[in-house]
């Protein structure tokens, strides 16, 4: 997954940032919005896709102290161990199922 962040975003400190997110869309931009959303230190947290035609996303946090980038790995990391534990649950039904 390639990111970057949004030129001209320099001026807005630290704790304010737009992430563009590569070939990603509104199946990424929607979970890790509704996970960082949820953070007490963020103050707005928000993504948008451009264009349908360009295969990007930006992905806006802004927060009151916190770097934005920390909050971004955060929401990222907190993710995957959602992803992870309903994969394991659905193999565990999976499996259940069968037997």
């Amino acid at each position: 997954m390639k990111i970057s962040e949004l030129p001209g975003d320099e001026e807005s400190g630290l704790t304010c940032r737009t992430y563009i997110f590569q070939n990603e869309s509104h199946t990424l931009g929607n979970a890790l919005k509704c996970i960082i959303s949820r953070y007490e230190d963020v103050q707005f947290c928000a993504y948008t896709v451009p264009h349908p035609a360009e295969a990007k996303m930006h992905f806006r946090i802004q927060t009151q102290e916190t770097p934005a980038l920390d909050i971004l790995k955060r929401g990222l990391k907190d993710l995957q161990k959602v992803c992870d534990h309903t994969i394991d649950l659905f193999e565990k039904e999976v499996k259940d199922f069968k037997s």
